[in-house]
């Protein structure tokens, strides 16, 4: 693996930029009226951006980010304008609302954690008893999250969220209309390739008083997927789902007793690790978009993203 390979970082100075940010997975760069938002190949897990970055991860999530924005246009604006590099898109700038709207349609992940635990509530939605792993939900549910800068989201019932005036009763119920629909498209999509959408989230910003949805849709970072042909027959005997998401990055990392808590380390990534996991999110691209990927070619990556980014600022100014 050549040093730039892979972006671990970006530290670009545009014309015109107003801002820069660097989240757990992207670096963004904001303009007046626009942003330009960068997918590294940094990997996240329990709210700490591992060591080692993955190859191709960034270009995956930016490719299968904006073939489910444009699919679901009709159902909410959003806020994407171009794509000018397998790494980059660039949209519309909105101003952020505060949650994120996560939509549940099976009992896994942090939903199955809390109610192995014994509770019968998250996020104020009440759980159905006699649930086991994996199980689909009755219907789909919200249980949304605070979106923190740093540290971990939190959990956050729809009651606070308007108690706390962080999203207004009016727009929040806007919001969960569209991430119903939103999940309804996608959760059909997913079935048309043989897979399961379990639970997605989904962020929103407003411009101009118009509600967009924002960021990614629809990736392995913010989803979880199974294999349709094989669930019912795990489901029955008690078997792990065959996962097309970060679960068993996760999972790996449980089991080598990391969850992000004070004072835990986090395992050695080896070289096969990491192949392994760039692996599985070209597997989740192919069978989620249903083509074979292609790996975008370059000697540096870092100097071709700046390239790309810069080319299309111009022809627009």
């Amino acid at each position: 693996m050549t040093k730039n390979s892979v972006v671990k970082e970006t530290n670009f100075n545009f014309e015109g930029q107003t801002g820069f940010y660097r989240g757990k997975v992207r670096d963004v760069y904001d303009f007046n009226d626009k942003v330009v938002m960068i997918a590294s190949d940094r990997i996240s897990a329990f709210d700490v951006i591992l060591p080692r970055p993955i190859p191709a991860k960034g270009q995956v999530l930016n490719q299968i980010a904006s073939k489910f924005l444009l699919a679901t246009k009709d159902i909410v604006p959003n806020w994407l304008m171009a794509t000018p590099d397998p790494n980059v898109s660039i949209g519309v700038k909105c101003e952020t609302f505060p949650v994120e709207m996560v939509v549940r349609g099976y009992l896994v992940g942090h939903a199955w954690r809390t109610y192995k635990s014994g509770l019968r509530t998250l996020c104020g939605v009440a759980l159905p008893e006699g649930m086991i792993e994996n199980q689909k939900f009755p219907t789909p549910i919200i249980t949304p999250t605070t979106k923190a800068h740093e540290g971990h989201d939190e959990d956050i019932s729809r009651e606070e969220i308007i108690a706390r005036g962080l999203v207004s009763e009016e727009k929040y119920a806007q919001l969960e209309k569209y991430a119903l629909a939103l999940f309804e498209r996608g959760t059909a999509m997913a079935a048309e390739k043989g897979l399961i959408l379990a639970d997605t989230k989904y962020e929103f910003g407003e411009r101009n008083g118009v509600i967009y949805l924002i960021d990614e849709i629809h990736t392995p970072d913010s989803s979880r997927y199974f294999y349709a042909d094989t669930y019912e027959e795990n489901l029955s005997k008690g078997l792990p789902q065959k996962q097309l998401s970060k679960e068993f990055v996760r999972e790996w990392l449980i089991a080598n007793n990391f969850q992000g808590k004070e004072g835990q380390v986090v395992p050695e990534m080896t070289d096969e690790k990491v192949t392994e996991i760039s692996k599985r999110y070209i597997e989740l691209y192919e069978k989620v978009v249903g083509e074979a990927f292609q790996p975008s070619e370059s000697d540096d990556i870092i100097q071709r993203i700046e390239n790309n980014i810069k080319a299309y600022l111009s022809n627009k100014n």
